[in-house]
C-alpha cells in the first residue's frame, strides 16, 4: 500500500546571485542600504572624493603593470578621475559649483602626490594577471562567491604557485595590519576565484597601502602586509561560517532596517525607510 509522501520542505531562494567582499561587508554594514544596492540594483547614491581618488589610483596601476610607462599611466588614472560626473560625487559641505572646483582640483593633487608616492618605487612581480575577475562555486558554500584580484603574480615562496596582490591607497596605515579581519576575509574571496581560475595553489595574500597625505618624519609611503593562506585555516572555517549564516538570514521572509550610525550611507538608508521607497 502506498502511503501519502511527505512534503518537503523547499529552502526560500537567496535574493541574489552570489557574495562579494564589498556586498558582504555592505549588508552587515546597512541591510537596508545593501538591498538597495544589491537586489534592487539601484546605484544612485554618490560616493566619496577619497574613493574617486583610490578608483583612479587603481586605473593608473592597471595600465601599468600592463605595460605602459609611468606617465601614460598616470594620465589614465587623470582622465578617469576627470570623467566622473560632480553627480555621482558627495561632496559634503562643498554645495557651490566653485567649491567643488576647489574640491576636485584637491582631489588631483592627492590623486598626483599618491601615485607618484606608489610609482617611485613600485613593488617588482612576475605579473600573470592584472584585474583578474570571477564568480566560482566552492563548495561547502550555499551562494557562489566573486572577487576581483589587483595582481596575480608568481608566487617567490613557493614554486608553482601564485600570489595575490591588492592596492590600497589610505589616509593613514591599517592598524593590526595583516591581522585586520577586514583583509581576512577579502583575501578568502580572492583564494577562491583564483584557486579556479589559475587551476594553481595560492599561497599568499598580499597587501600594500600606500598613504596619500607625505608623512612629516620622512618615513616610507608604503606598508607591506602578507596574509599566508597556509596560516589561516581557522579563517577559512569562520568564513564559510559566516558566508552561510549570511545567506541564510537574507532568504528568510525580513524587514531591512537602516543603520543611521552607518558614515557612508546612514542618511541615505533612513531616508529609504522614511519614504517607503524600498519595499521587500
Amino acid at each position: 500500500m502506498g502511503g501519502k509522501k511527505k512534503a518537503t520542505k523547499r529552502r526560500p531562494k537567496p535574493p541574489i546571485k552570489h557574495w562579494s567582499h564589498s556586498s558582504l561587508m555592505a549588508f552587515l554594514r546597512n541591510p537596508l542600504a545593501w538591498y538597495k544596492r544589491y537586489v534592487e540594483e539601484i546605484y544612485d547614491t554618490p560616493t566619496t572624493p577619497a574613493s574617486v581618488v583610490g578608483r583612479a589610483a587603481h586605473r593608473a596601476l592597471e595600465h601599468f603593470y600592463l605595460g605602459v610607462s609611468k606617465d601614460s599611466a598616470i594620465q589614465k588614472g587623470l582622465d578617469y578621475l576627470r570623467d566622473v560626473g560632480d553627480f555621482e560625487i558627495d561632496f559634503g559641505t562643498a554645495t557651490t559649483r566653485s567649491a567643488k572646483r576647489e574640491k576636485r582640483k584637491a582631489m588631483e593633487t592627492e590623486y598626483s602626490r599618491a601615485i607618484g608616492y606608489y610609482l617611485a618605487r613600485p613593488p617588482k612581480h612576475k605579473v600573470l594577471g592584472v584585474e583578474v575577475r570571477g564568480v566560482v562555486e566552492v563548495e561547502g558554500l550555499s551562494l557562489p562567491i566573486k572577487a576581483v584580484s589587483d595582481l596575480m603574480v608568481e608566487s617567490r615562496i613557493q614554486k608553482g604557485a601564485v600570489d595575490i596582490v591588492d592596492h590600497k591607497f589610505v589616509a593613514s596605515f591599517t592598524k593590526r595590519g595583516a591581522a585586520k579581519t577586514l583583509f581576512i576575509i577579502q583575501a578568502i574571496f580572492n583564494y577562491y576565484t583564483a584557486s579556479v581560475m589559475f587551476g594553481k595553489p595560492v599561497r599568499r595574500f598580499i597587501v600594500y597601502e600606500c598613504k596619500k597625505t607625505k608623512n612629516a618624519d620622512g618615513s616610507p609611503q608604503m606598508r607591506r602586509y602578507e596574509i599566508d593562506f597556509k596560516e589561516r585555516e581557522e579563517d577559512f572555517a569562520v568564513f564559510h561560517r559566516l558566508i552561510n549564516d549570511a545567506t541564510e538570514e537574507i532568504s528568510r521572509q525580513r524587514k531591512y532596517l537602516p543603520n543611521p550610525s552607518d558614515m557612508f550611507e546612514g542618511d541615505n538608508s533612513f531616508d529609504i525607510y522614511r519614504l517607503k521607497l524600498v519595499e521587500e
